[in-house]
This record gives structure tokens, sequence and C-alpha cells, in this order.
């Protein structure tokens, strides 16, 4: 295999691993955070009825939603991008001034 055809694979596995459930925990958070600041809103947040805790859960999933759909953004950026060709000189070096 090519090192563009391993690059792809590891930037589709790494968005089927991170990315997906990034999404999701982008989602989650958000409906946290926003349900926590309702007034009288039905809130259990495992067991806690806390808007606090709603609020603090729903900011601490969406930061980490950010970094696992950022993954993938990476890899496929390092593994996919086309480098810059490194300069051949075939003639004499030139003289030290």
């Amino acid at each position: 295999m090519d090192k563009r055809q391993v690059g792809l694979i590891a930037t589709v596995g790494t968005a089927l691993c991170c990315g997906l459930p990034g999404c999701l925990s982008l989602c989650m958070g958000g409906m946290f955070a926003v349900v926590g600041g309702i007034p009288g809103a039905d809130i259990d947040i495992g067991g806690s009825s806390d808007p606090t805790a709603a609020i603090a859960t729903g900011i601490g999933m969406l930061c980490v939603g950010v970094i696992a759909v950022g993954i993938p953004v990476v890899v496929g950026f390092v593994t996919l991008r086309n480098k810059p060709a490194e300069a051949v000189y075939g003639g004499p070096l030139p003289p030290a001034a």
C-alpha cells in the first residue's frame, strides 16, 4: 500500500471512531447546557436534579466533542497533505564568501 492509501484509511478510521462520537457528544452537551439554563426544567443527570450539574456536564461534553471532532481533521491534514519536493542542486557548490 502506498502512503496516500494508508492516510485515507487512517482518516476514515478516525472519523468513524472519533468523529461520530464527537458529534454525538457535541449534540448532547449542547442540549444539557441549554436545558440546565431553563428555569423549571425537569433535569435528571445521573440522579441529580441540580441545574449546575447539567450545565457543567454539558460544557464538559462540548469540550470533549470539539477535541474528538478535531482528531480526524488533524489526521487527515497530516496524512493527506502534499509535501513539498526537496530541492535538488546538481551543480558545484558556490565558493564561501
